[in-house]
């Protein structure tokens, strides 16, 4: 697919408040707004954003205010501030919960495909988490199968394993964009 190829495409990138992963976000959007992707980016409140690194963005809305069908995907990173603030965010469980009924692309990287996992979306789908105790048992708990790889994509479902992973999952995240 090249540049023009993806006109028209948007994609919601959802980040912590606090403590977001910087390469989990900065290196996927870098690669969708290449690719032509129109990107938003969203967290609990429009203010200033920080990442775990010092890095910083200002959310184009809040999470709250998205809306499913103003996008192609959804895009959840990582950081420590995921468990705070994305892990039990209701109004994030119910967007996906809809992207997934719309069959949208979704997709998280580090510990927040634990996300994924509690809204069911992983239930019986290959995925990957970062590679700790309580996130790997969050996906067993919810019926996700545990794959301790860079990437991994089931059907319209993109997870990245951590930081390192980052170009790869955003690749991936494109890829599946063009199957969607």
């Amino acid at each position: 697919m090249t540049e023009t190829e993806y006109e028209g495409k948007k994609i919601l990138i959802v980040i912590a408040q606090e403590q977001f992963r910087d390469e989990e976000c900065f290196v996927p959007k870098k690669i969708f707004e290449a690719a032509g992707v129109k990107v938003t980016v969203a967290a609990e409140a429009k203010k200033t954003a920080k990442g775990m690194l010092g890095g910083t963005i200002k959310p184009d809305i809040k999470i709250s205010d998205a809306r499913v069908d103003d996008y192609d995907a959804i895009v959840i990173t990582g950081g420590s501030g995921s468990r705070k603030y994305l892990w039990d965010n209701k109004a994030l469980q119910k967007l996906l919960k809809e992207a997934d009924a719309q069959k949208r692309v979704i997709s998280a990287i580090c510990i927040s495909p634990v996300v994924l996992a509690r809204t069911g979306i992983l239930k019986g789908k290959e995925s990957t988490v970062f590679k700790s105790p309580d996130t790997v048992s969050e996906l067993k708990e919810h019926g996700a199968i545990y794959l301790d790889r860079e990437v991994v994509v089931s059907g319209r479902v993109v997870t990245g394993r951590d930081p390192a992973s980052a170009e790869a999952f955003g690749k991936a995240v494109l890829e599946a964009l063009k199957k969607a």
